[in-house]
């Protein structure tokens, strides 16, 4: 089979598209043929060495894949061959056939494009997680979302607003902040061009923010916190621009506020019954058309290094795919 091979850490250049074995499934896990894998900002990190966990060389990036069972193990017993699934693994999406844990596959839902479906587990499933059991965002609540217009930015827009938050979405550019608008915003930061933090304090009159949505990291981060309600929630989700900030962490203390960590990954790893009641309300609302994965644009499986330098450049609005089809 063809697949994106990571021989050594290094940027997208240095990933070679080759021919590689077809991998056997074991007892408790199925092959299927990828339809389609989604590209998120872990894996820019895992190709370079920089991810929580760093696996054996080679391997192949891609983490959120949908495809079709081709292949069982002797102990699964859901799943047949022929389903249609999505799934969720560490690396291994980047190729045309991946190995999954029949505990990380479900059932595509009906009316789901696979590419579609290749976009929506992580990235909602991370917001989700992040909204719903870190902060226990409340109705009437206000959000900051850093990064807003990226492929959690506008996970966490679209879901806050069925929570009934209040949302200002903050990214770098105008035709950023237009399609943050089209997705529901209540108001909206250009923080290069505005100052987040007396941007914030304007827009709350001087209360702050209760939740703050961080997948950005660096500078922007501390500028958000200072700008937080009293006992507000700061989401770290990730650090997109590079930089793990610094906090002054006297700045929790004079704002009763919480730091909180959100590793979708690991949640969905310990509390599988959590996580898996998570996952069947996003997908009832996907079925209601409340929800609606953004997808900038697709990529064949050759061009993947390609993806993966533009979600490094922060280039992408929304999703970005790689899709077999092409």
């Amino acid at each position: 089979m063809k697949a994106i091979v990571c021989n050594e850490f290094g940027t997208p250049e240095t990933l070679k598209y080759q021919e590689i074995e077809t991998p056997n499934p074991k007892g408790d896990e199925v092959l299927i043929t990828v339809k389609a894998c989604s590209v998120n900002f872990p894996d820019t990190l895992i190709i370079q060495g920089k991810y929580q966990f760093k696996p054996e060389f080679p391997f192949s990036p891609g983490s959120d894949v949908a495809g079709i069972i081709e292949e069982v193990g002797e102990n699964v017993q859901h799943f047949k061959i022929g389903d249609e699934v999505v799934g969720f693994i560490p690396f291994g999406g980047f190729a045309e056939k991946a190995i999954v844990k029949a505990k990380d596959c479900f059932p595509k839902p009906k009316g789901m494009s696979m590419v579609n479906a290749s976009a929506f587990l992580l990235a909602y499933g991370t917001s989700y997680h992040a909204l719903k059991d870190r902060a226990n965002l409340q109705k009437g609540e206000t959000i900051l979302i850093l990064g807003a217009s990226g492929g959690v930015g506008l996970t966490a827009l679209e879901l806050a607003k069925l929570m009934g938050a209040k949302v200002i979405a903050a990214a770098s550019t105008k035709e950023k902040l237009d399609l943050c608008k089209q997705f529901g915003a209540d108001e909206v930061i250009n923080y290069t061009e505005e100052n987040l933090k007396d941007r914030v304090k304007e827009l709350t009159n001087g209360k702050g923010v209760d939740v703050i949505y961080d997948p950005v990291g660096g500078h922007f981060s501390e500028l958000a916190l200072r700008a937080i309600a009293w006992k507000g929630r700061h989401l770290v989700i990730g650090f997109a621009n590079g930089e793990i900030p610094k906090i002054p962490i006297n700045l929790t203390l004079l704002k009763g506020a919480s730091i909180v960590g959100v590793f979708w990954g690991a949640f969905a790893q310990k509390e599988p019954k959590k996580s898996l009641e998570n996952i069947k309300e996003l997908l009832t609302w996907f079925a209601k058309r409340e929800l609606k994965p953004h997808i900038d644009k697709t990529y064949s499986l050759k061009d993947a290094p390609i993806a993966l330098e533009n979600m490094m450049q922060r280039k992408t609005k929304g999703k970005i795919v790689i899709d077999m089809e092409l």
